[in-house]
């Protein structure tokens, strides 16, 4: 199954018979909503989904972006367009975590054929691709989630995995080393999860690196032989991501959605803070 799809390749499949369907994930972590700039201008037949409400569950103690209800998310879909027998593809602006996150839930809840948009919006601008302000209103999609499709790990999960394989944390340098904390109330990362930024998935055009290059980078982060990878961030939107780059470059790993907003949220579990994995 192919995760990326080139730009180039998208405005032939969208020119076709059977285009895929075209979903608009913008968000930034902190930004403003990512239904304005879509209102602006988005790729000809895209429908703009949106993170908060469509990909995840109301916030709580299970984190600032829980897994969505199967129900609500089944149901945002169909109004995007989504059916299990047509393929489909996501894109936002932004170091593809909104993407990853549509990606993923899509696989997790047993949709056959998602792929991302590689480079995002900016590829496909790159490549003189139009725009449109108008919003579409696609026929109702028939999908109907059946979650499973990806491994999911709760807070114990991650805390063994930490121990016995291999975790690790996506999100920026200086917030697993504890430096800085601009979202959640406490400062640190999982005690023996590894340091690895999404930033490091991605070419200086934006772009997801060459699978060789992304197993290299993660053999030298640890994730060797058969050891059972995760990944965490702050919330489970970058971590998609990186099990996005992970798959790229061959390596199966699991998603912890609570993340580092679940894990702090509890008093009883342990920080480690500084660049060693504790």
């Amino acid at each position: 199954m192919d995760t990326l799809i080139t730009a180039s390749d998208l405005a032939r499949e969208a020119a076709g018979g059977s285009p895929p369907v075209l979903l608009d994930v913008r968000w930034q972590l902190g930004g403003p909503p990512g239904r304005p700039a879509y209102e602006e201008g988005h790729i000809p037949g895209a429908v703009y989904v949106d993170l908060e409400a469509d990909l995840a569950g109301p916030p709580g103690s299970g984190g600032r972006h829980p897994l969505p209800d199967p129900a609500v998310l089944g149901a945002a879909m169909r109004r995007a367009g989504v059916s299990s027998g047509r393929p489909v593809v996501v894109y936002d602006d932004a170091q593809g975590w909104g993407a990853a996150r549509a990606w993923w839930l899509l696989r997790w809840a047993g949709h056959p054929s998602v792929r991302v948009l590689d480079g995002g919006l900016r590829a496909w601008r790159e490549i003189g691709g139009p725009l449109e302000t108008a919003e579409p209103a696609p026929a109702e999609g028939t999908f109907e989630p059946d979650p499973g499709g990806l491994p999911v790990l709760g807070a114990d999960e991650a805390a063994e995995l930490a121990r016995k394989g291999v975790l690790l944390d996506a999100r920026a340098a200086e917030r697993y080393r504890g430096e800085v904390e601009p979202v959640d109330p406490v400062a640190g990362h999982i005690p023996g999860a590894l340091s690895a930024p999404t930033a490091g998935n991605l070419t200086a055009g934006g772009r997801f690196r060459p699978a060789g290059e992304l197993a290299g980078r993660f053999a030298a982060l640890g994730v060797r032989g058969d050891a059972p990878v995760g990944v965490y961030c702050g919330s489970g939107v970058s971590a998609a991501q990186e099990v996005l780059a992970l798959e790229l470059a061959g390596i199966p790993a699991a998603l912890y959605p609570g993340s580092w907003s679940e894990w702090c949220a509890g008093p009883e579990r342990p920080v480690a803070t500084g660049a060693d994995p504790g």
